[in-house]
């Protein structure tokens, strides 16, 4: 049952994406709004690009708006660029990391015939931001305890240890949408490699619930 203290209007639900020149990103982010909306019928559901628009993030987000960061983890996007650009709006959390995600995750391996069995590496893209690094750590804690397997995060691009200096047997790939980071993932040589988390059902599930959690607190921007 929704909670009764967000009954009445609604303030839009602007979902936040990185962006991609890779058009397989935009069809995942296009479904999760369809989800959503799907979810939510009488919810006004907009997708602002942080980059590689249009639609840009500044043009679809008024003062009324709730922005929720189609981020697996909260750094520079979330802590700086999303604020700076969407002007006295209502800034959610990220969608991750979070326990639902692991549902994701698992489904993914076991789409590419992980037993189990293997020891396994969260790759994530990687990040100068610490915090973010974090959040990707904290993420393979979730899988680890989902699976009952051992779980080394690593990462493609800023952060150590890097994917590529791991001998890797397994990969879950903790991204968003197929793009260039996955395929860096797929070059690991890994005998198993999952397809990126995309428009699995739970990503829509965790868009409502960050909107609905920072409808709570007026105001809100996602923690420093």
């Amino acid at each position: 049952m929704r909670d009764p203290r967000l009954s009445g209007s609604t303030s839009p639900l602007v979902i936040a994406a990185h962006g991609s020149a890779d058009p397989r990103f935009n069809d995942v982010v296009v479904s999760i709004a369809e989800q959503v909306r799907a979810r939510r019928a009488d919810l006004d559901v907009r997708v602002g690009y942080l980059d590689h628009g249009p639609p840009w993030i500044d043009e679809v987000v008024e003062a009324d708006c709730v922005v929720v960061p189609l981020l697996l983890t909260s750094g520079f996007h979330v802590q700086a660029d999303i604020p700076s650009r969407t002007a006295s709006a209502t800034i959610a959390a990220a969608v991750g990391p979070d326990p639902l995600l692991a549902v994701a995750l698992e489904d993914r391996l076991h789409e590419a015939r992980y037993d189990n069995t293997l020891p396994l590496v969260l790759a994530a893209a990687g990040s100068s931001d610490e915090s973010a690094r974090d959040d990707a750590r904290v993420m393979g804690t979730h899988l680890a305890a989902r699976l009952g397997v051992e779980v080394l995060t690593a990462y493609l691009s800023a952060g150590e240890p890097k994917l590529a200096d791991v001998r890797a047997e397994a990969v879950s790939s903790y991204l968003l949408a197929p793009g260039a980071f996955h395929d860096l993932a797929v070059a690991s040589g890994a005998s198993v490699v999952s397809l990126p988390i995309g428009d699995h059902p739970v990503v829509a599930q965790l868009v409502l619930a960050r909107y609905d959690e920072a409808r709570q607190v007026p105001g809100r921007t996602a923690p420093a």
